[in-house]
């Protein structure tokens, strides 16, 4: 996002996925054994959308 010229920092941050979705998204993905689903430059959105399939899948696994 551009700001009369420079780059907002705040709306980047905001953007990108927090440390807390980046260490849950790590552990879940190593749990599920999809250690592909993990990766550093994610945004909130996607690192979100990965953590619910990822809780959804291991939820069905532990029904059985």
């Amino acid at each position: 996002m551009q700001v009369q010229g420079k780059y907002d920092a705040k709306a980047f941050l905001m953007e990108q996925m927090t440390r807390a979705q980046g260490l849950r998204l790590k552990r879940l993905s190593e749990e599920a054994y999809q250690p592909a689903q993990y990766a550093r430059d994610l945004s909130f959105a996607e690192a979100a959308r990965r953590i619910r399939v990822l809780e959804a899948e291991i939820e069905l696994a532990n029904s059985f």
